[in-house]
């Protein structure tokens, strides 16, 4: 629905807006009292990630009252996440009026933002929110809440210290971190990493590059690229080879015919939000193992991007078995029996969830249960890549395998991609990201509480402000003899 009427910020500037945000945070008593009892040189949660998950994690933390937070990411400043990274998009595939990161603030919100610089004309007018852009939205939603986001701080290794959790880093002031609550805020890959099929192994590194990896595409002018797949990741390096000059793009498809419908899209709601994790195992099984086996179609602007050029081809139905290397080039082989010969590979293959992925977690990552651990699909619905998605808790955090041997995983939360199979699209997707954060706040909130119980317990005991002074009444005798109500002698 667009927006016709103007409002007080429209095209007004960043300033009027701020000064709104401001005032409505101070309405709101944001940020809440802070109650959780300090401990000297621990936090109460680190959040590894800056990005959009990480940044609206400590918003809901902070507005529950919860201030001993560290935010890390290892990236520079204005490069957390994926936007400018290996993120090639034009435009996000979101529509431009979700509210994203705004936990329910609407002066922090995309449009308000744009239309605080741009006018109620531009924002009509505007169709998908530019990539680039929407790094700049975050950079100021960073700047405006005064998120203390540390920079070029990475997490090495996780381990339990008595009641708390050690991070050994690198690039901070110390070389490790004690904290009670631990949150991955890493977005797509944050529960393991790029996806690299078995039949790239034998190929030499400089001829193929993963879409996630950082490609010199002015290297690719006048060379034969080879894109394997066919998803959103896939077309956007396939269009930005093109763009660069490549001589021609191939696309080859394994799947007979290209995704046309985003299945997901046609069940969002705030029920399937709040509800979709309260279902039974094979229920939330089968809506995300049909989103995977129906496979989200690639963006409407960014096939067209692809497909405006005259030497982009889309193959379909051919399954790649082999590559090889042959000379300077490599060698495509298809199950089909056919070859094709390219200068580059690009793997638009995606990610997948594997926690053994995580160096972060040492050996520890094998005791993280896993979907495949407890639970077996009826025939037609197996999905090896959904098997090893973390079978969480209700409170994002992971169980351990067997009882007993990692416990401390309870204080460790998921707040990214691999929670969509336990929680649903609520922890790394913009259009649920602030109800994630809202559930996720609480949970941590109740654990620091049941733990610091005896301490608030005391705390109560020992409160002695009175409410009333002593001069707001005068006490008065009862005279002996005086009638009651029904006309009675006392």
């Amino acid at each position: 629905m667009q927006t016709t009427d103007s409002s007080p910020i429209d095209a007004q500037g960043l300033p009027v807006l701020e000064a709104r945000l401001r005032e409505d945070l101070e309405f709101l008593c944001v940020p809440g009292k802070d109650w959780v009892p300090h401990q000297d040189g621990v936090s109460d949660v680190v959040i590894i990630g800056g990005g959009m998950c990480g940044m609206v994690a400590w918003l809901a933390l902070k507005t529950a009252g919860i201030h001993n937070v560290r935010v890390l990411d290892r990236a520079e400043p204005g490069r957390e996440g994926p936007w400018l990274n290996y993120a090639r998009m034009e435009t996000l595939r979101s529509p431009k009026v979700l509210t994203g990161p705004a936990y329910g603030h609407g002066a922090l919100t995309f449009q308000a933002w744009f239309r605080a610089q741009f006018g109620t004309k531009d924002w009509d007018a505007l169709d998908k929110i530019p990539r680039p852009m929407w790094m700049d939205y975050l950079r100021w939603y960073r700047q405006v809440l005064d998120i203390p986001v540390e920079n070029g701080v990475s997490v090495d290794k996780v381990d339990p210290e008595d009641d708390l959790i050690r991070l050994s880093v690198s690039g901070a002031k110390t070389e490790t971190i004690l904290t009670r609550k631990l949150i991955f805020a890493t977005g797509r890959d944050g529960t393991g990493g790029p996806n690299i099929p078995g039949f790239i192994k034998d190929l030499p590194r400089h001829l193929w590059a993963h879409s996630a990896d950082a490609i010199d595409f002015d290297a690719l002018k006048g060379k034969r690229v080879a894109v394997i797949g066919v998803g959103a990741s896939a077309v956007d390096n396939a269009a930005e080879a093109l763009e660069h000059g490549a001589a021609e793009v191939r696309h080859l498809v394994r799947r007979k015919e290209m995704p046309t419908i985003n299945k997901m899209m046609g069940i969002g709601s705030f029920g399937f939000t709040a509800g979709y994790a309260a279902l039974p195992d094979e229920w939330r099984w089968r809506f995300m193992q049909y989103s995977f086996a129906t496979q989200t179609p690639p963006p409407h602007g960014s096939t067209k991007r692809v497909s405006r050029h005259p030497n982009a081809y889309f193959h379909f139905g051919k399954a790649t078995t082999r590559i090889e290397q042959r000379g300077n080039c490599a060698v495509v082989h298809f199950a089909d029996g056919t070859a094709y010969e390219a200068d580059f590979v690009i793997l638009g293959t995606g990610f997948v969830i594997d926690p053994m992925a995580r160096t972060e977690f040492g050996e520890t990552a094998d005791d993280i249960l896993l979907w495949q651990d407890v639970y077996t699909p009826p025939e037609g619905e197996e999905s090896g890549d959904l098997g090893h998605f973390p079978y969480l808790n209700d409170d994002f955090t992971f169980r351990e395998k067997h009882p007993g041997t990692a416990p401390w995983l309870n204080k460790v939360y998921c707040f990214n991609y691999g929670a969509s199979a336990s929680l649903g699209k609520i922890s790394g997707d913009i259009p649920g990201i602030s109800e994630g954060a809202a559930w996720l706040s609480r949970a941590v909130a109740a654990t620091l509480y049941a733990e610091d119980v005896t301490t608030h317990w005391q705390a109560m005991q020992d409160y002695d402000t009175p409410e009333l002074k002593g001069d707001e009444w005068e006490p008065t005798e009862l005279e002996v003899g005086a009638q009651t109500r029904e006309g009675q002698i006392a």
